[in-house]
């Protein structure tokens, strides 16, 4: 956060050297970002991803399943480039099917580790510039049209140009510098808390699902039924509210409402999702390390909570914790049209529409410890002009930053949705290039039939 006390400096003007010129730059290397660079290759375009961190993967690193594959009746919605992905994590014992969850619709497992090698793999075989620790700096601007971007590195700033630009940050970086119109938060600028994945292992996860479906009572899970335990021996957990309370009469902080846990691809890992820190604003750098700090030291009592309240984890050990903080909220932009919660709740169809999803509004509170989901009982669409900004013309937009209400962000965050939006844009940035056209000015009946030859869903 700047401070207008400590007044500022006057750097010198400067030379920025061009380090490359492509046809689509993508900027940001999580799951959005990913399918977008695949999608734009796939139309024989020249493509770079720049990322600031040393991995390709984003949130797919951070321990977290992958929810809403399926639609809330069952069927896959979320196909081609998204689900190529599975499949080579799947050759490799290092993803689960697409398992129905009455609470989350869908649950499919993932390997943090082997997503970054997975992806990476298929970024370059497809020919895309992979430029890795390269932070976003800056937007290169002539009137409304984006020229590329500056990043800075060890080599200093460099400019990257590129006439169709993807911003897949997730926190609306490019659009944001380019000028575009975002909001950030609730009426009242409240954002959805981050939370910061770790791994146990040596957990007892077959005493767990037992405990589950032979004693529903004592350690009841928030909608999700006995018979779920049961029968899978992959799951998620959220809920023990009861367990979870005793330990805090009993001396335990604990930051959150609800145990929500989640059983690895391996054998004794579960990974956890309890930290909870809020008033954490992940576009500030001084408020990500506060963030990052008391979600770290949140870990210790979330242990005890576990090893000593909950079946199956008395011998439990800490094994990892994930890379950087999982932030749920940023900014969104403003397209040329703002998804709503009633559109979602509506299961609405649009003309445009260039994906589909069926995650429920989950939106966690930003006020307290708790959170609320509402299901809309099948799947919506999401229009191409919620990926296309205002006032910047070879701009678009993937990810959970793209034009929505702070409600309807709230399901469309899951990174199901985001590699979707991904797929989409990335098709699109790669005809716009082959066409000449501004992305804004694209065709979107003959977008819509280039995704579904690529293996996309989409609604008649």
């Amino acid at each position: 956060m700047n401070n207008p006390a400590l007044g500022s400096i006057q750097e010198p003007a400067r030379n920025v050297p061009v380090s490359a010129a492509v046809e689509v730059l993508v900027v940001g290397g999580g799951p959005a970002g990913i399918m977008a660079a695949l999608a734009a290759a796939e139309q024989g375009r020249q493509v770079a991803l720049v990322e600031g961190r040393s991995f390709v993967g984003g949130n797919l690193a951070l321990g977290l399943p992958i929810l809403g594959f399926l639609s809330q009746k069952g069927r896959p919605i979320i196909t081609g480039l998204p689900q190529q992905l599975i499949d080579r994590l799947r050759a490799q014992g290092a993803a689960s099917e697409h398992q129905p969850c009455p609470l989350h619709v869908s649950l499919t497992l993932v390997e943090p580790e082997a997503v970054k090698s997975v992806a990476m793999e298929m970024l370059l075989e497809r020919g895309v510039q992979l430029m890795l620790y390269r932070q976003f700096a800056d937007a290169v601007m002539d009137g409304h049209r984006l020229r590329g971007i500056i990043t800075e590195s060890k080599a200093g700033r460099e400019a990257i140009l590129a006439p169709v630009i993807i911003d897949a940050t997730g926190d609306g970086d490019v659009a944001f510098r380019a000028g575009v119109p975002c909001e950030k938060g609730d009426a009242h600028g409240g954002m959805q808390p981050p939370t910061l994945m770790f791994c146990l292992a040596g957990v007892d996860t077959e005493k767990l699902r037992r405990s589950l479906a032979d004693d529903p009572q004592t350690y009841r899970a928030d909608i999700i039924p006995a018979e779920y335990f049961a029968r899978n021996r992959q799951f998620i957990v959220v809920g023990l509210r009861q367990r979870l309370q005793q330990a805090q009469a009993d001396g335990l902080t604990l930051p959150t409402e609800r145990t929500i846990l989640i059983t690895g691809l391996r054998a004794g890992e579960v990974w956890v999702n309890m930290t909870r820190v809020k008033g954490v604003d992940g576009t500030d750098p001084q408020s990500l390390s506060t963030g990052e700090i008391a979600a770290r030291r949140q870990i210790a009592d979330i242990q005890r909570y576990l090893v000593q309240y909950v079946p199956g984890f008395a011998q439990a050990g800490l094994a990892k914790v994930a890379p950087f903080l999982g932030l749920r909220e940023t900014r969104r932009i403003r397209g040329r049209y703002v998804l709503t919660r009633e559109d979602i709740l509506g299961c609405r169809r649009f003309d445009d529409a260039v994906a589909v999803a069926s995650y429920p509004v989950d939106l966690h509170h930003p006020s307290d410890d708790d959170c609320t989901l509402e299901w809309c009982g099948d799947c919506y669409d999401l229009p191409y002009r919620c990926l296309v900004p205002q006032q910047v013309e070879n701009l678009l937009v993937a990810g959970r930053c793209i034009s929505t209400t702070h409600e309807a962000m709230a399901a469309i965050r899951v990174m199901s949705t985001c590699m979707a939006t991904g797929q989409a844009v990335g098709c699109a940035a790669g005809m716009a290039v082959a066409e000449r056209i501004p992305p804004s000015a694209l065709n979107v009946s003959r977008l819509r039939d280039e995704l579904r030859a690529r293996g996309a869903y989409l609604r008649d």
